[in-house]
């Protein structure tokens, strides 16, 4: 039961098992998961990003056991704690309504996925220096990061217009 509840929470409810590109599922998941969350506000959405993402390095080490493969590709919820650090600036800035637009969010996406793929600088240190499911989840931490700092930054030059992007 416990193993069960391991995979589940490592492939993001079965998203990683998609036959094509899971990483980006895990991604798509991670968006899913934000917008019940963004109204919780900064506080409790920290709090359930940071469980999330221990919760994460456990589910993962279950997982690489289960899979017999290092960062198997089948493991997402590092993308899905990924992509919900991407977002948080989004929350953090909420009283402008234009932030929680579909095209924020699908520019945080594509910010997140870009360094997920590309692995720049500390994203490629941080999957190289950590094992297991710390491993697993750091590079997508450092890449979370640094994509809410890009998003961050944009939403705060933007002129506060009441639309989109």
């Amino acid at each position: 039961m416990v193993q069960r509840f391991a995979l589940l929470l490592a492939t993001g409810g079965g998203a990683g098992y998609a036959p094509v590109a899971p990483g980006t599922f895990g991604s798509a998941v991670g968006v899913l998961v934000y917008l019940p969350l963004s109204g919780l506000g900064l506080g409790l959405f920290s709090i359930t990003v940071l469980a999330l993402l221990f919760l994460g390095i456990w589910a993962a080490d279950v997982a690489e056991i289960v899979f017999t493969r290092k960062d198997d590709g089948r493991i997402v919820i590092d993308e899905i704690v990924g992509q919900l650090l991407t977002l948080a600036p989004l929350v953090a800035l909420a009283p402008r309504a234009e932030l929680r637009s579909p095209l924020w969010l699908v520019t945080g996406f594509v910010l997140f996925r870009c360094l997920d793929i590309w692995k720049p600088g500390p994203i490629r240190w941080a999957e190289r220096h950590f094992r297991g499911g710390a491993g697993v989840m750091l590079d997508d931490v450092v890449a979370g990061l640094l994509a809410g700092i890009v998003l961050g930054a944009a939403a705060l030059a933007a002129p506060a217009t009441g639309e989109g992007l």
